[in-house]
């Protein structure tokens, strides 16, 4: 069984990008190292994120990235830099509504083309951690806007979504938020390990 891990710098982390076997340091490594571990030779892991991806950049490389690689089951965590790059100097984000009909138009096609596919849709996130009061009121209502956004992706495709925001809320109420996410977006080793059980949650179900 093959499984493909899609999305930005979250599940990029650090990643190799010639040798597959190296996964970086997230929560991808995590679901490898425990999957793995419980039955030997059952699985192939392949990350494929890519730090800075927006939604589009991910529709652009669907087909190496995806198509090509034929995976089996595979998991998409996406939309944080969809919010955040509208933070730049030039700003380059992509709306809430846009970041549907991509992500509708990724899946769509997707689908087609691999009708067997098991997908699993993680609920992008994020937490103040220090992030500048007026930019963080603003980036806590946008990222739930693609968080609600990709919730109607996974209901209209009837595809397994995955929760994130709220469990990371809780958790930041023991320790605060930058213990579970250091700068915001990305987490720390704990909250890459809190992203890996509910993936694998989630996985158990398909």
């Amino acid at each position: 069984m093959r499984i493909l891990f899609q999305g930005d710098s979250i599940t990029d982390a650090l990643r190799s990008r010639e040798n597959d076997t190296n996964f970086g340091t997230g929560y991808a490594l995590l679901v490898k190292a425990s999957l793995g571990f419980e039955e030997p030779g059952k699985y192939e892991f392949l990350n494929r994120g890519v730090s800075g991806n927006r939604i589009v950049n991910l529709y652009a490389r669907m087909k190496c990235d995806i198509l090509n690689l034929k995976p089996d089951v595979m998991s998409i965590l996406i939309g944080v830099n969809d919010v955040f790059h509208d933070f730049k100097e030039s700003p380059n984000g992509v709306d809430a509504e846009k970041f549907y009909k991509i992500y509708d138009m990724l899946i769509t096609e997707v689908k087609e083309a691999l009708p067997d596919l098991k997908i699993m849709i993680l609920e992008p996130f994020v937490l103040q951690s220090g992030m500048p009061e007026e930019q963080w009121k603003i980036a806590d209502s946008e990222v739930r806007k693609r968080a609600e956004m990709a919730k109607k992706i996974a209901e209209k495709h009837q595809l397994t979504f995955v929760p994130l925001q709220d469990g990371f809320c809780e958790l930041a109420k023991n320790g605060g938020d930058s213990y579970w996410i250091g700068d915001g977006v990305h987490p720390t080793t704990m909250g890459h390990e809190y992203i890996k059980n509910e993936w694998l949650k989630a996985f158990k179900e398909l």
